[in-house]
């Protein structure tokens, strides 16, 4: 992978102090995501097999588009994996439909980082911040990082789109893609199949999506902690150092 672009300064935050509305669209999305498996059904009894289309469509954008980092992933496959133990939706199906929406959506990602991506953060298009965390996990675990991603929300997002700024080689992005895929589809699918529709899980449908997110962030908690650590030591040494050099100087 090439060197880290280095992106030129954030424009100075507006003056104005503009009073933000709520947004009771946030409740109904966070309903929504919550009885997934509630509105998922209705959507199926509605729609039909156009439903492998829409849930192409969301899997796609939730990886392959910068914008739309908050569309349900890991939920979502669950869920779709809880109905087909039911007989609402084919297995066989889903799995082909969110393989390919998967990798596809990593790979348009990679591109569009690549060839937008330094002019997409510079302009503030795409947020500054998450971009500087995927960064952090590259770092970290290398290429491996197009894998691990899968399991993590926003960095799932982002890591294609870091990867094609930093010009990681598109042979060695494309393998891990698809490993990340297979493992991120068959893993939540089939554990859907499996769990989705044993009455506990039924009827705690909402707790087991809050904990399934809450077990996806665990590695953003560990990062934010690691880097506290690294920030303290860092001035544990410069006080260290500086010590020194008061001791040296009075000698």
């Amino acid at each position: 992978m090439g060197a880290w672009p280095n992106f030129p300064p954030p424009p100075p935050p507006h003056t104005h102090h503009h009073h933000h509305p709520t947004h009771p669209n946030r409740a109904a999305a966070l309903s929504f995501v919550l009885h997934l498996d509630k509105h998922l059904a209705s959507i199926v009894a509605q729609h039909g097999r156009a439903t492998y289309g829409i849930l192409f469509g969301v899997v796609f954008c939730e990886t392959g588009l910068v914008l739309t980092p908050f569309l349900p992933g890991d939920s979502l496959l669950f869920a779709c994996g809880a109905l087909s133990a039911l007989g609402s939706l084919d297995l066989a199906t889903l799995l082909a439909v969110f393989l390919t929406s998967a990798f596809l959506g990593d790979a348009v990602n990679y591109a569009a980082g690549k060839f937008l991506g330094a002019a997409a953060v510079s302009k503030g298009l795409v947020k500054r911040d998450f971009v500087k965390k995927t960064e952090k996990f590259y770092r970290k675990h290398g290429a491996r990082t197009v894998v691990l991603a899968r399991f993590v929300p926003i960095v799932r997002t982002f890591a294609p789109f870091v990867a094609g700024i930093a010009a990681m080689p598109y042979s060695t992005f494309s393998l891990f893609n698809a490993v990340g895929a297979l493992v991120w589809v068959l893993s939540l699918t089939l554990a859907g199949a499996a769990f989705g529709n044993l009455p506990l899980v039924k009827d705690n449908f909402g707790a087991v999506v809050l904990g399934i997110v809450a077990v996806s962030l665990v590695p953003l908690v560990f990062e934010a902690f690691a880097k506290d650590e690294d920030e303290e030591e860092g001035k544990e040494g410069e006080t260290g150092q500086a010590g020194g050099k008061g001791s040296t100087a009075a000698a």
